[in-house]
């Protein structure tokens, strides 16, 4: 079990990037989008909101049984960031643009962490890793909702 939860929680391996493990773990997440758009599957609001419901549960879970080896809230750990990327596109057009930009925001608000998403890391075990990339992912989306209702992509 322990084994299966390493590979979640790393995000198949993307969390053991040298360089950058949270990006890794972002850019694995907007691959897959981007090469489901790309393939031309539709991504739909029910079916998103299934698969970003499950990445949280299993991401909790495998964090939970990780920290035990791995420490708090450990940078391997990247599924955080596979949530935080598809809460995000929510409600979004998906497209090359929406895809970048909500990595962009993305990962400006995980790093940041404006508006109380630094206080969600004090949250115990795979519940605070989490939930500061999913309010990360909230934000992200707001800010891209906002851009498009303005037309800022020209």
């Amino acid at each position: 079990m322990n084994a299966v939860a390493k590979i979640f929680a790393s995000g198949f391996g993307a969390g053991f990037s040298p360089v950058a493990p949270g990006t890794a773990g972002s850019l694995l997440a907007s691959t897959i989008i981007f090469a489901l758009y790309y393939f031309g599957v539709s991504i739909h609001l029910i079916p998103l909101l299934i698969i970003t419901l499950s990445v949280t549960i299993i991401g909790v879970m495998a964090t939970n049984i990780v920290e035990g080896e791995w420490g708090k809230d450990p940078s391997k750990v990247v599924i955080d960031e596979i949530a935080g990327i598809l809460i995000s596109l929510v409600l979004i057009p998906i497209s090359p643009t929406t895809i970048l930009a909500s990595f962009v925001l993305f990962r400006i608000f995980d790093i940041w962490k404006p508006l109380g998403i630094r206080k969600l890391e004090d949250l115990k075990g795979g519940i605070g890793v989490m939930a500061d990339d999913l309010l990360a992912g909230v934000y992200a989306n707001l800010t891209l909702q906002l851009i498009l209702y303005f037309n800022l992509f020209g």
